[in-house]
């Protein structure tokens, strides 16, 4: 009996039923080859190339399954890194999307026989977080990147930095205080005594601006009120002066005034602010990004053109290619001691400069201004990823 036609009814309806996923019991993973029936699957293991497979397979067999258990697993935990990151989620959820693909390998072609045993070994190996719920297991990823584990080091580093100026700042800021409270003389408090008179009919009067006493008694009785009448024009001179002493504290500068100038002149330095986009032409980058290949992961290139202040077109120096990338697909370049660069961030952003050393403790370099109207000076703690080598 002879093929179907291409357009006929029959060979369509074959084409729509190859589609998407079939049942898994008639799968063969050796072969690689998926069977729409019973009848298919029982005829394919009767043919010669499943016996040859199967031969092979005999003479090594956990060869072949050391094999598809790795592929397995390094499938599963890249799509699991691409898709979630370290988000915490149901393994059946990354297990379905993982089948979705129709040459994805089998799970029971692995050393693994249920999904519950893989997710166990991950937790073991260390190569996840997993936690079993009355809802299932839930699978967190662990990533374990050089590059992202030197990131984690460097911005911890950074925070610890930040934390030391916040206790020096908060030093200086007490020691403020208490060289204000030191040099703060105390005030004498006035001394309030009751006035007694011993006689009703005198009649008495004071006179505050001048600071004494007139009464219509005796000689006798003008010493005891006279007391009590400078004591209340001490204290109503102190009251209507107050701008002797204020006039005195305006000379001098308190501890929050001379921290808000600090700030200040800091917020001043630091001017103007760093830019979340740093490309520039006419540099060098290198390629970060295993998506292109192994052809160009950690190659070098030069950016021609800076598309959307996002994107740059890059010609790579090896091969020639020219590539459309994001900037989160490039790093810059750091040339040897003596070469010049370009300051593509920060307050000296677009200067070209000479690098003068490297700091690989603090992840910085010093550079030499060549351009602008700081030109010869000498700058410090310039971090990596705000120059590049100019090509």
């Amino acid at each position: 009996m002879g093929k179907a036609d291409f357009l006929s009814p029959k060979a369509i309806a074959n084409r729509i039923k190859s589609k998407g996923l079939q049942k898994l019991r008639w799968y063969c993973q050796m072969c690689q080859k998926q069977c729409r029936d019973e009848n298919g699957f029982k005829c394919h293991c009767m043919s010669e190339s499943h016996q040859r497979q199967l031969l092979l397979a005999s003479e090594n067999p956990n060869q072949f399954m050391d094999y598809f258990s790795d592929e397995f697993k390094t499938d599963f935990l890249e799509l699991l890194r691409r898709r979630f990151g370290t988000k915490r989620v149901h393994n059946n959820i990354i297990y379905n999307e993982y089948i979705s693909h129709r040459e994805h390998v089998h799970m029971n072609s692995t050393q693994w026989e249920t999904l519950t045993d893989f997710t166990k070994w991950l937790g073991r190996e260390g190569f996840c977080k997993v936690d079993e719920t009355p809802k299932g297991w839930y699978i967190q990823y662990i990533d374990r990147d050089p590059e992202t584990i030197r990131k984690q080091e460097e911005q911890e580093r950074k925070r610890k930095a930040d934390l030391d100026d916040e206790e020096r700042s908060a030093k200086f800021i007490e020691e403020q205080v208490r060289r204000g409270q030191e040099g703060k003389q105390p005030e004498e408090e006035p001394v309030y005594t009751e006035l007694v008179r011993e006689n009703e009919e005198e009649k008495v009067a004071f006179n505050l601006s001048k600071g004494a006493c007139s009464t219509s008694a005796g000689p006798s009785k003008g010493p005891s009120l006279g007391a009590n009448a400078l004591r209340a024009s001490s204290s109503a001179k102190r009251k209507d002066a107050p701008h002797t002493s204020e006039s005195k504290d305006k000379k001098k500068k308190s501890a929050l005034d001379e921290i808000i100038e600090m700030e200040e002149q800091k917020k001043k330095k630091m001017a103007p602010v760093k830019l979340d986009y740093w490309l520039h032409t006419d540099i060098m980058v290198k390629i970060i990004t295993k998506r292109l290949g192994e052809k160009y992961y950690k190659k070098k290139g030069v950016i021609k053109e800076v598309q959307d202040k996002y994107t740059a077109i890059v010609k790579m120096v090896d091969s020639g290619d020219k590539l459309k990338l994001d900037q989160t697909h490039v790093e810059t370049v750091i040339p040897a001691p003596g070469k010049r660069v370009l300051i593509v961030n920060g307050p000296h952003r677009g200067t070209e400069a000479v690098l003068e050393g490297i700091d690989e403790k603090s992840f910085s370099a010093s550079l030499t201004l060549e351009s602008g109207h700081m030109k010869g000076k000498r700058v410090e703690g310039i971090p990596y990823e705000e120059f590049s080598k100019m090509a």
